[in-house]
């Protein structure tokens, strides 16, 4: 019998590997600007420069991955990461500009990061286990922990061998998705679908109600990362705290938070109604953003926070889920697009938050009550997608 807990292991460990590449480089920011004169508005592009990778990535995938293959792809992925997390190490000092090194090298991890995203989940998917919306959840969770990990061990890392030695934890950083090459190698592997047999980009688009995930995927996207992104500054800046303890304070504990409300619903699901776990956590997302946008008392403010990761933890695996019920013939493409709507609202939502913050004189808080029309409109969603029709959509 095949050993899918292999197979459940490697994608476990890619996304780790997407967490590392996610959340590495924003930490050497002010390094890169330092050391190689890089402008901030340039600084800035790194992360435009990452999800827009992905965002093109997930369209690739929504047409090309079927016929060149799962496995081919996935392998690739790790290929790409680790080829990223090195160049990283080496490319500033060996091109003539730095910052077209930083970015070469973001754009190679940036690409196994969104073939991971887009690949995973339609791996477990396939595999035979028992409860998918429980195993989903828990898969996603592991993005949360390496979030945690990779911010954690990299300020310990700087902490005791001092930020010149980036280099050398870019390259240890590089040897999960190296290892997990062979994982994804050798490890069993299902098919969704008989091949050809998954619908297409025009035929999902022609179903209203894949309208509602894909909206409920970009407000997933944009109430995640406009807090996400947000939490360090804000902890900064309404506790007075230092850019380390902002950082384990905010995006450290928010990740933290996130994965554990996954692993509850990974461990207790059969018992859980998904839809109605959901609309809680919709609830809870609302009154963090309140908490932070309105409250007087920073601490508080500091808490809505941290627990928003908690409340908007089941929303991407959550609705990915429900679609995977809806469209049981949705394949590689219904995948992907809801992979590219999560990065699409993942880089709307901090970036509208930044623009009224500055809009209203640095007023971080000014910036996160416009924020809260993310979890607002999650919500609407939410209400109509509990009202449709039950059945599989053929």
């Amino acid at each position: 019998m095949p050993n899918y807990r292999k197979t459940k292991t490697a994608c476990y460990l890619g996304f780790i590997t997407q967490a590392i590449a996610a959340n590495f480089a924003p930490l050497l920011f002010l390094k890169f600007h330092n050391d190689y004169q890089i402008s901030l508005g340039n600084i800035a592009l790194i992360s435009t420069c990452f999800f827009f990778t992905q965002i093109l990535v997930d369209l690739f995938c929504a047409k090309f991955v079927d016929r060149i293959g799962y496995r081919v792809c996935i392998v690739a992925s790790e290929v790409f990461a680790a080829a990223g997390l090195i160049g990283l190490a080496f490319l500033p000092e060996i091109l003539p500009n730095p910052f077209t090194g930083i970015l070469c090298s973001v754009i190679t991890y940036a690409t196994g990061s969104g073939l991971i995203e887009v690949l995973c989940s339609p791996v477990i998917e396939a595999c035979p286990f028992q409860n998918k919306e429980s195993t989903m959840s828990l898969l996603h969770s592991f993005y949360c922990w390496g979030s945690v990990g990779t911010i954690l061990i990299s300020t310990l890392f700087f902490m005791v061998f001092g930020m010149n030695s980036w280099k050398w934890l870019a390259v240890l950083w590089a040897l999960i998705p190296a290892v997990n090459i062979y994982n994804f190698a050798t490890c069993p592997m299902e098919h969704l679908l008989e091949k050809g047999g998954g619908m297409g980009i025009r035929t999902l688009f022609q179903k209203p109600l894949f309208w509602l995930a894909i909206c409920l995927m970009i407000c997933s996207g944009a109430s995640e990362l406009a807090m996400a992104q947000w939490a360090s500054a804000y902890a900064e800046a309404a506790l007075g705290l230092s850019k380390t303890t902002g950082d384990l304070a905010g995006p450290c504990l928010f990740a933290a938070t996130m994965g554990i409300s996954r692993v509850i619903y990974g461990k207790y699901g059969e018992r859980l109604n998904l839809m109605r776990f959901m609309t809680g956590s919709g609830i809870l997302c609302v009154v963090c953003y309140l908490l932070a946008s309105f409250t007087s008392h920073p601490l508080s403010g500091l808490i809505g926070c941290i627990v928003c990761g908690f409340s908007v933890g089941i929303m991407w695996p959550g609705t990915i889920s429900i679609s995977s019920k809806k469209f049981p013939t949705g394949g590689t493409a219904m995948f992907a697009l809801l992979a590219m709507a999560g990065d699409l609202g993942g880089s709307i939502g901090p970036g509208i938050v930044g623009r009224i913050t500055q809009k209203a004189g640095n007023n971080i808080r000014a910036g996160m009550s416009v924020g809260l029309l993310f979890p607002i409109i999650l919500l609407v969603m939410l209400f109509i997608l509990d009202r449709t029709n039950k059945r599989p959509e053929k």
